[in-house]
């Protein structure tokens, strides 16, 4: 009877709290705490999508270091870490303010709804993975060198910048023409972030993996170099046999079917809303023409 009283009078406890404390959230209350969980929502996109999000896990260590420093009494490590926080904030500010600003600026231009996350992204990915596919098949035959990044969460604004800046769409005549032998820019990388091939020419970094088999060429040891820095999806072109490799987290899958590499492709770039919306799109097109054509 004992548990039996003590579990009654514990529910009753709770439940009077929780009335309690709904009965006085307002629906101004409830719209506060919306917009600050949307924010919330934001930011941490915002910090996926670039390096900050690295910077700020190393920041939330600090902080918890920090808390665990003045709740053990740790004088010491409780002052180094406060200066620490207090220092690196600052940095950051200075460090990233290019980057901070680009956002920004890019928030300005986007409208209401785009903001709010219902915007054409993941239907431009099908598009952006066909024509990327048909270029590299057919710089495949023609025996054409290329280097394609596709950017995704982890930004590489640090590598387009050894490049030079295009910033157009991504079109598969496009590709071609950068990594045609003749042009200048064809010996580096081209980046592509989103449906904007952002820059041509890059320099990428090289990774220090010593048991990669030794027929590998620079393309090659590029693209994993930038696959293990980030979570980009490196294509490379091979210029001697025409073999189409693809290189993500660092592992390189060689010599793939024309089947093999557009599935894999599609599977690493294109979600599954952003295919469907594709398919639609060009059966409406492809109705459109019939029905104008008669």
């Amino acid at each position: 009877m004992g548990v039996t009283r003590y579990i009654s009078t514990l529910w009753q406890l709770v439940r009077t709290w929780v009335v309690t404390t709904v009965g006085n959230i307002g629906v101004a209350d409830i719209i506060d705490m919306l917009i600050i969980a949307f924010l919330i929502y934001k930011l941490l996109q915002f910090l996926r999508r670039s390096r900050l999000g690295l910077i700020a896990k190393s920041i939330l260590i600090l902080l918890g270091a920090l808390w665990l420093s003045n709740r053990f009494g740790l004088m010491v490590v409780h002052f180094a870490t406060s200066r620490a926080v207090e220092l690196g904030i600052l940095a950051l500010v200075i460090l990233f303010q290019p980057e901070i600003r680009q956002n920004l600026e890019r928030i300005g231009r986007k409208n209401f709804i785009s903001f709010l996350g219902k915007n054409d992204d993941m239907s431009a990915q099908m598009f952006v993975t066909e024509q990327a596919t048909a270029a590299c098949l057919q710089m495949a035959k023609d025996r054409t060198g290329a280097l394609i990044v596709f950017q995704r969460e982890v930004s590489l604004k640090e590598e387009a910048e050894t490049g030079t800046e295009l910033n157009a769409k991504v079109s598969a005549a496009l590709l071609e023409t950068i990594f045609y032998d003749k042009s200048p820019l064809h010996d580096g990388a081209t980046i592509i972030a989103g449906d904007q091939i952002t820059s041509a020419g890059c320099v990428l970094p090289l990774t220090d993996n010593a048991n990669l088999a030794r027929d590998l060429g620079m393309r090659h040891r590029a693209a994993i170099g930038v696959s293990e820095k980030s979570d980009a999806v490196a294509v490379i072109v091979s210029e001697e046999s025409g073999a189409i490799s693809i290189a993500i987290e660092g592992r390189l899958r060689r010599h793939l079917t024309e089947e093999a590499f557009r599935k894999l492709l599609q599977a690493e770039l294109v979600t599954e809303e952003g295919a469907q919306r594709f398919k639609v799109r060009n059966l409406l097109k492809g109705k459109w023409h019939e029905k104008n054509s008669r």
